[in-house]
């Protein structure tokens, strides 16, 4: 219960905080309805559910909240002096592709889950989530990042690899080229 409260007040006070871009469309919600902000967030909440587990076109309303706050953010991040803000939006993005990449893979049997988008969609939220060991953080430092040690000198000497055999195709052809 007191988990509930203490959620509550935290929603309460991001709810009513200027500084958010999303009090004022929640203040004049509350001033045309006379509800409650916290009542018309969590209502809005529920609507979003149930849309992303019945209605039409849940992997765009899943993919924009995936998307479009965290790339936003990120552009801001990118814009502010602070590095903190660059490494948690980076590590979000790094663990984004890693996710769609797994997806890519088991897509065509998860999404016939009808409550599939929905949990991508707190997924989403979960990776981005405001606070200091939030779901991207958990998983590149458990999961991303000791496997990209391990392999990293492997994948550096198959792309330096790449990357000479890449130059010296491209040079063969212009010698070729020019010879003809």
């Amino acid at each position: 219960m007191a988990r509930i409260v203490a959620v509550k007040e935290y929603l309460e006070k991001a709810l009513k905080d200027e500084s958010k871009p999303w009090v004022k469309i929640f203040a004049l919600a509350e001033e045309k309805t006379g509800v409650d902000r916290l009542y018309i967030f969590v209502g809005s909440l529920v609507l979003l559910a149930l849309y992303l587990v019945f209605g039409l076109g849940q992997q765009l309303v899943c993919n924009i909240v995936g998307f479009v706050y965290p790339a936003y953010q990120s552009m801001k991040a990118l814009e502010s002096p602070k590095k903190e803000d660059d490494t948690k939006w980076l590590t979000y993005w790094v663990v984004f592709a890693v996710f769609a990449i797994v997806e890519f893979f088991s897509e065509y049997i998860v999404c016939w889950f009808p409550v599939y988008w929905l949990f991508k969609c707190i997924f989403y939220v979960w990776l981005m989530a405001p606070t200091e060991y939030n779901g991207s953080l958990i998983l590149y430092r458990r999961i991303i990042r000791p496997k990209f040690i391990q392999y990293q000198p492997g994948l550096d000497r198959l792309l330096s690899n790449a990357r000479d055999t890449a130059i010296k195709t491209a040079a063969e052809a212009l010698l070729t080229n020019k010879q003809d």
